[in-house]
């Protein structure tokens, strides 16, 4: 029963701590999505130079997407002709980190580890692309839509069914509204209504489609950080500890091929952390688990190549153990659990969002299961 209150106790507080900060990111990632064209990233990344390697990247930091709605925004950016490189630091920088995932970070572990995180994916992914450039010869691939597979590791299930289509569907349908000035669009109110629908657009992106796609392994990754940190036997911490070397491998074993996006992956991190894991471990979570998975690694291989996939790969692994390393080195005299900001008495504004969250997150996991919709034709109705 102690253990039950225990886990609990813990999930109230990984959610309050992390709440405000995701809804106040999903609600700038609305408003970016609305405000900024499609168009403006796929013109600027089709040279094989550093130049558009960096574009790329800095292009993909921003942007909410997880490491699955990159895959059609990727190989839309392929197809217009973005090189090797500049396609492959978008797939590694964009789902590492987002605008919510930035601010989620923020609130969880401080502005220095937020910064470092950014830096670092920017630097992997820059480095990937690069590589990727000046080693690998042109190779025949295929960059077609693959194909949505049945299930993916243990999180990728639940998220894997809609997030494809729904990132396509966005792309496809949206259009963008024409910014009203004095003198140019508005007449007898038309500029309240434009303005209008750009947050009611804004809105249904960030509370509709991204938390939708998003709730699934944002769920698991809230149960998976409460219950690492009440279900990890203290022996384990210590071995960890004393040993390092070990937990990186075992971090660096289930974030490769595991689906997790980038800001669910951080109550996951922040249990870790908790139970005694060190920073660097915690950070190459962080890296690796959404910027790899089992689905991208197949998307990578078609869309890119062979070689493209093994500097994908042995780029993340690698950048991310050394950045670890470097983050355990700068956190050296730190208590670890002291990195991990979470309040003994959260604020009325913690709570509430806390209340939000759950609530969307609730929602869009249970309804599939309770709310199917009706599809009828002139003879019979079925379930769809």
């Amino acid at each position: 029963m102690e253990t039950i209150t225990l886990f609990f106790s813990a999930l109230v507080d990984l959610s309050n701590a992390m709440a405000p900060y995701i809804l106040f990111g999903l609600l700038f990632a609305g408003f970016l999505h609305e405000l900024v064209p499609d168009s403006i990233v796929k013109n600027h990344l089709g040279k094989d130079s550093i130049v558009s390697v960096i574009k790329a990247t800095i292009f993909g930091i921003p942007l909410p997407v997880c490491s699955c709605g990159v895959i059609p925004l990727a190989t839309s950016i392929k197809k217009s002709g973005a090189s090797n490189g500049a396609t492959l630091s978008f797939l590694i920088s964009t789902p590492i980190t987002g605008v919510d995932s930035i601010l989620a970070t923020y609130g969880m572990f401080g502005w220095i580890f937020t910064l470092y995180r950014v830096i670092t994916s920017m630097i992997i992914s820059i480095i990937a692309g690069i590589l990727s450039n000046v080693y690998v010869k042109k190779e025949k691939v295929s960059v077609q839509t693959p194909i949505k597979p049945k299930a993916v590791f243990i999180m990728a299930a639940p998220a894997m069914q809609n997030t494809a289509m729904n990132f396509s569907a966005v792309q496809t349908q949206q259009v963008k509204e024409e910014v009203c000035s004095e003198g140019s669009c508005c007449s007898e109110g038309n500029c309240d209504e434009k303005k209008s629908g750009i947050i009611k657009s804004t809105l249904s992106y960030a509370f509709g489609t991204l938390l939708k796609d998003i709730a699934s392994p944002l769920l698991v990754g809230l149960l998976l950080g409460a219950l690492i940190t009440v279900a990890v036997p203290e022996n384990l911490s210590e071995i960890l500890v004393k040993y390092n070397w070990l937990s990186y491998i075992i971090v660096i074993a289930i974030a490769v091929p595991m689906y997790v996006c980038a800001t669910a992956s951080l109550p996951i991190a922040a249990g870790l952390m908790l139970a005694g894991v060190s920073p660097g471990a915690a950070f190459v979570f962080l890296s690796a688990g959404p910027a790899t998975n089992t689905v991208t690694i197949g998307v990578v291989k078609k869309m890119l190549g062979t070689r493209t996939l093994y500097i994908y790969l042995g780029t993340i692994i690698v950048g991310s153990i050394i950045f670890g390393l470097g983050l355990d080195y700068l956190f050296r005299d730190v208590n670890v659990k002291e990195l991990v900001h979470m309040d003994e008495h959260a604020s009325l504004i913690a709570w509430a969002s806390s209340f939000v969250l759950w609530g969307f997150v609730l929602y869009y996991v249970i309804k599939p299961y309770f709310f199917k919709k009706k599809e009828c034709s002139d003879d019979s109705c079925t379930l769809v």
